[in-house]
């Protein structure tokens, strides 16, 4: 690993973490909508940006390193998704909790796809 490397994924985690903390706080409730939200548009724009990086090559080492790996690498989280899931069940509300699972299992995916599959025919 190079220290070059290395200093791309720090910078670009510590701001991913940064914005998805912002976002967490701007959308307060007892459901957690701002965690749903930045998983599923981290995951679109993810794949947006390995599309662009596959497909037609557009994205340099260094840009996947600071805004893939460490931006969108640290705003969306399976750590805050697993922990809300367990406090929604905690407080009894097992049927949120299930939703909030199923809307994170099929519209992350959904949306990453969609990013890396259509997205880039804009571009092209």
């Amino acid at each position: 690993m190079e220290p070059k490397s290395l200093f791309l994924v720090a910078i670009g985690g510590a701001f991913g973490a940064v914005a998805r903390y912002a976002i967490s706080e701007w959308v307060p409730s007892e459901f957690p909508w701002g965690t749903l939200g930045v998983n599923v548009v981290g995951s679109f724009l993810l794949g947006v940006l390995i599309a662009m990086s596959i497909i037609n090559e557009q994205v340099s080492l260094e840009i996947l390193l600071l805004v893939g790996t460490g931006a969108l690498g640290a705003f969306t989280t399976m750590s805050t998704f697993s922990l809300d899931v367990i406090q929604l069940i905690d407080s009894g509300k097992h049927m949120p909790a299930a939703g909030y699972m199923m809307a994170n299992f099929a519209l992350c995916p959904l949306s990453a796809f969609i990013g890396w599959r259509y997205i880039p025919m804009l571009f092209s």
